[in-house]
C-alpha cells in the first residue's frame, strides 16, 4: 500500500544511526597492540587526507573516534528505511577498507596480527558502547508525552530486534545466576528512563535537544537503549516499528496507559527472559514483554488500517513483528532465524553446544559469541551465513557498496555530499558538519543547511561560480 502523492511530504521522517565498533589487535607470540594503538593506524588514512579523526565523508555520513577509542560510524540524513540500512551497511564497507590499510601499515612497521572490528554492544571486561537511533520530529509534539507513551515500547522492544548475548554468571538476577541466553546486549548496562546523558547515565531516551535542523520547527528523538543490528530484516522492525509508535502518538491515536514503574529494572527482567513472560511493574498493574507488544503491534495495525501505510513497507514490517512475536509465544523460533538477530545467532550457539556438549559459560561459545559480530567479509560468522543464504537479505547485493560513494538522493546529505565533492576536486580545504558548509579560505561564505529535506542548493552552486571566478 503506497503513498499518495499529496500525502507524501506529509509521511516522510529523517532517519539516522550511529554505530559505534569494538576493536581488538590479535597478534599470537607478541604483544597485540592496544585498543589506541590500533585506532591510530586505522584512521591515519582519515587524518591524512581529512586533517582530523572526525570527517564526513563522500556520501555525507560522519566518521569519527568516539571515547574509549570507539570507532564510530553515523549514517547520513535517510528519509527512506532502505537508505538507512544501505547508508549503515556502507560504514562496514568504508571501516573494512580503512583495516586493510592499517594492517599493511603495519606489517611495514613490522607488526603482525591481524585487526578485529565488532558490530556488537559489549566487551569482556564489562563496558559496553552505544547503537543510537535519531528519529527527527515536528517541535509541535508534547515531548514529554511522547517520551513517556514510548518507554513501555522500547523497554519489550528488545524481543523482537535484541542482538543476542550469551549472559556471564553472576549477571542476573541481581548479581547471581548461571550464565545463559538473553535477548540484549545492551539491557544490562541501562541507568536510566530519559535522561540528557549518554556516558555518565545510560538512558533508554537522550533528551538532549540537538536537532541539527531547524530548532524551531523540529527536534530529535535519540534513543539509546538499542543493540546492534546485523541483520537486514533486524533493521527495518527495529526503525519499522518504532517509527509507527511515534506516527500514532504524533497523530493522538490512543494507546492506552502503559506506564512502567522502574523502566532499568524492567529492561533487565525482559532480557534475560527468552519466553516474554516475566512480568513488569506498571503503574498501574503489570504486564509481560509479549502482552506489551501484542498490544503496540494492534494498534499499529488498526492505525494503518484508518490512516493508510505510510511507505512500502508497512506491511512487510507487521508481518514480521506478528511473526517474532508469534515465535517468543511458542518458543519456536526456527520461522524467525533467518531474520531477526537474537534468535540466528542462538540458533548457531545452540547447534555448537549441542555437537561439542558445551555449557552457556565455555570460553570457546563465548568466543563464537564474539566472532558473530565480526564485521570482515569472510570472517565474521554473521556474514558468512548471509553469504551462504542462510540469512536473508533484504536489499540487492550492491546497495551496500553503491552507498560508500552515494548520499541519499531524498535528503541534505546530499547537498553536503555534493559540496565535499566539488571542494575536494578542487583541491579546498573545506569544514562541513550537519547543518553548515564552508570551505576554510572563504569563511565569510558559509552556507547554512537547516532544511534536512532540501536535496539541493543553489547557495553551494553560487559560491563554487565565485570561487572560480575569483581564481
Amino acid at each position: 500500500m503506497g503513498v499518495a502523492p499529496a500525502d507524501a511530504e506529509r509521511s516522510r521522517r529523517i532517519f539516522g544511526l550511529e554505530t559505534e565498533y569494538g576493536v581488538q589487535h590479535w597478534n599470537p607470540g607478541a604483544r597485540p597492540l592496544s585498543a589506541e594503538e590500533v585506532v591510530r593506524y586505522l584512521f591515519r588514512p582519515v587524518v591524512e587526507w581529512g586533517r582530523s579523526s572526525n570527517v564526513f565523508v563522500r556520501n555525507g555520513s560522519r566518521l569519527y573516534l568516539d571515547v574509549g577509542s570507539h570507532p564510530e560510524y553515523a549514517t547520513a540524513e535517510c528519509s527512506t528505511l532502505e537508505e538507512l540500512i544501505a547508508s549503515d551497511a556502507a560504514g562496514d564497507l568504508i571501516l573494512q577498507d580503512l583495516i586493510a590499510q592499517a594492517e599493511d601499515h603495519m606489517a611495514a612497521d613490522g607488526i603482525g596480527g591481524r585487526i578485529y572490528l565488532y558490530r556488537n554492544n559489549a566487551d569482556s571486561s564489562g563496558s559496553s558502547y552505544g547503537s543510537h537511533e535519531n528519529y527527527l520530529l515536528r517541535r509541535r509534539t508534547e515531548y514529554r508525552r511522547l517520551t513517556e507513551a514510548l518507554v513501555p515500547f522500547l523497554v519489550s522492544r528488545q524481543i523482537l530486534v535484541g542482538a543476542g548475548r550469551v549472559v556471564p554468571a553472576g549477571t542476573w538476577p541481581e548479581g547471581s545466576g548461571t550464565a545463559h541466553f538473553a535477548f540484549s546486549q545492551r539491557a544490562d548496562f541501562v541507568q536510566d528512563g530519559v535522561s540528557s546523558s549518554t556516558t555518565r547515565s545510560r538512558p533508554i531516551i537522550n533528551t538532549r535537544d540537538e536537532p541539527h535542523a531547524d530548532a524551531s520547527e523540529y527536534r530529535r528523538l535519540h534513543v539509546i537503549v538499542g543493540d546492534t543490528s546485523l541483520s537486514e530484516h533486524t533493521h527495518l522492525l527495529r526503525f519499522g516499528a518504532t517509527d509507527l509508535l511515534l506516527r500514532m502518538i504524533e497523530a493522538g491515536f490512543p494507546l492506552g496507559d502503559r506506564v512502567v514503574a522502574q523502566p532499568t529494572r524492567a529492561v533487565r527482567q525482559i532480557s534475560h527472559d527468552l519466553t516474554g513472560t516475566a512480568r513488569i511493574a506498571l503503574r498501574e498493574g503489570d504486564a509481560s514483554a509479549l502482552e506489551l507488544q501484542e498490544h503496540y503491534l494492534g494498534r499499529a495495525r488498526a492505525f494503518v488500517d484508518r490512516e493508510g501505510a505510510h511507505h512500502e513497507r508497512v506491511e512487510e514490517i507487521l508481518e514480521l513483528w506478528g511473526a517474532v512475536l508469534e515465535a517468543v509465544r511458542s518458543q519456536d523460533f526456527t520461522p524467525i532465524e533467518d531474520r531477526i538477530d537474537w534468535a540466528i545467532k542462538r540458533r548457531v550457539l545452540e547447534d555448537y553446544r549441542a555437537r561439542h556438549d558445551l555449557a552457556w559459560d565455555s570460553p570457546r561459545v563465548a568466543q563464537l559469541d564474539l566472532a558473530f559480530h565480526d564485521i570482515t567479509e569472510g570472517r565474521g560468522l554473521f556474514r558468512i551465513l548471509r553469504e551462504r543464504g542462510t540469512v536473508r537479505r533484504l536489499l540487492p547485493e550492491d546497495a551496500a557498496r553503491d552507498a560508500v560513494g552515494a548520499a541519499p538522493p531524498t535528503t541534505r546529505a546530499r547537498v553536503r555530499a555534493d559540496f565535499i565533492a566539488r571542494a575536494r576536486e578542487r583541491g579546498m580545504d573545506y569544514a562541513v558538519d550537519w547543518t553548515t558548509l564552508k570551505l576554510t579560505d572563504h569563511p565569510l561564505h558559509a552556507i547554512s543547511a537547516k532544511d534536512p529535506f532540501e536535496t539541493s542548493s543553489a547557495a553551494v552552486d553560487r559560491l563554487f561560480e565565485r570561487v572560480g571566478a575569483a581564481g
